[in-house]
């Protein structure tokens, strides 16, 4: 039996970037998980490193006034959220701290104006989501939901109030579909879009379905009104279970677009965020009639499309050509013809193609978490007069801030936080960059 460390009583003195409270003991910090600023709290340490300890919260002796109930009642065992003991606004004053303080230490660069943090629900608001599926045998049945916290095992949920209806109510209906297979032991992920009126929930499936396996899917997908696909390899391996039904589509109504995707497709987890974050990336870039507009990592064309109907031209460059193809067949669909999308490697430290010999007036770049470095000189070459950076990770937005002011003549007039992710630690964020006058080339 492990040997439990004797309880300790603490003071927790600030939040660590993955939600943790802080606490110093005896010159040594001590990171305890659901603890607050602002607290004392007895805790017990379960992990012990060189230059910190990890400990569990035994009991809140002193409670931050931001502390609230969870409202989930698997929160604590179940990884998919860390901060819903925090209020919300406390949430948006952590992440903005977060994005400050990167910007800060890492890029050495510090807005002239902070950016009002972008919120929306808090509650049922990922329309995608990748669960875990697991047959347990201990428990004789089969488990659907997000990975355990700091295990990984699929966390044992009946019920999840951040996934968007109807999904948030079919973990169980999932379990009881998946464990009456004979291939229920060989189904380890399903992957969620939901895109009103439609669901998609995407089985990967190490071993082909039975005909009566099939059968049983079709019965769910009926009952359920949801659309089942099927995956046994690669993305290009995805099949519809119930061939010809439309294409899944999000539709931005304040720009009164229709973007259509296939289920595995990268689209923004919110759909509320992501209608704001467009509107937000619109007014601060400012697009002219005049203006040419580059759009990098641009997807399926989730600011091309806007851009160009407040533009002269938009090119948009993507690295992966299904996308690029989904994003031409968007265009056209919504009969925008000043825009046109290219693939093109923008990890690539030398960028090849027309599209990057151009010149362009305003420069939108939404990059994966690694950041934008490689692509930098091809964004600054035109030397276009603003540039906006969507952000999914905090550390490589400052590193690629401080390449941006330091090195490229640019200065950083504008960010914020987007809270794309309610009661997770993930820190989105926008940053506004304007050439600075007399800038060298």
């Amino acid at each position: 039996m492990k040997r439990l460390s004797p309880p300790e009583r603490a003071s927790i003195v600030d939040l660590a970037h993955d939600g943790r409270g802080v606490a110093r003991i005896d010159g040594k910090t001590v990171f305890v998980a659901d603890a607050l600023p602002g607290e004392s709290i007895e805790l017990r340490r379960v992990a012990r490193h060189r230059n910190y300890d990890e400990a569990v919260l035994e009991r809140v002796i002193v409670a931050s006034p931001s502390r609230v109930t969870p409202r989930c009642r698997h929160f604590g065992t179940c990884g998919g959220c860390s901060l819903q003991h925090l209020a919300p606004d406390a949430q948006l004053e952590f992440k903005q701290r977060q994005l400050l303080e990167n910007l800060t230490r890492i890029g050495q660069v510090t807005p002239q104006r902070i950016l009002e943090p972008l919120a929306g629900p808090i509650w049922h608001y990922r329309r995608r989501a990748r669960l875990g599926v697991k047959r347990v045998a201990k428990k004789g049945r089969v488990l659907v939901g997000f990975r355990e916290r700091s295990a990984p095992y699929v966390a044992d949920l009946a019920e999840c109030v951040v996934l968007e209806p109807p999904v948030d109510g079919l973990l169980s209906p999932l379990a009881s579909l998946i464990d009456g297979l004979s291939i229920a032991s060989r189904v380890p992920q399903i992957e969620v879009a939901v895109a009103p009126p439609d669901t998609a929930l995407v089985l990967r499936v190490l071993d082909a379905p039975s005909a009566a396996d099939r059968d049983r899917l079709a019965d769910f997908e009926r009952d359920y009104a949801v659309r089942l696909y099927l995956q046994s390899g690669g993305p290009e391996t995805v099949t519809a279970l119930t061939v010809g039904k439309p294409q899944l589509a999000y539709r931005l109504p304040d720009q009164q677009l229709s973007i259509s995707f296939e289920p595995t497709d990268f689209v923004q987890v919110n759909a509320t965020l992501n209608q704001a974050m467009i509107g937000r990336a619109l007014t601060v870039l400012a697009p002219q009639p005049s203006d040419a507009v580059l759009d990098l990592y641009c997807g399926l064309g989730n600011f091309s499309l806007p851009l160009a109907r407040r533009s002269r031209r938009v090119v948009g460059v993507e690295g992966a050509n299904e996308l690029v193809e989904r994003a031409r067949a968007n265009a056209e669909a919504n009969a925008i013809g000043n825009v046109e999308f290219h693939r093109a490697d923008l990890m690539a430290t030398v960028q090849e193609g027309s599209w990057a010999r151009d010149r362009y007036d305003l420069v939108l770049l939404d990059p994966p978490r690694a950041g934008a470095r490689e692509v930098l000189p091809t964004v600054v070459a035109s030397e276009p007069r603003r540039i906006v950076y969507v952000s999914c990770h905090p550390g490589s937005l400052a590193r690629d801030a401080g390449l941006l002011v330091s090195e490229h003549g640019y200065t950083l007039s504008a960010a914020g936080v987007m809270d794309m992710f309610p009661h997770t630690n993930h820190v989105e964020a926008m940053a506004v960059f304007e050439r600075s006058p007399g800038a060298a080339a």
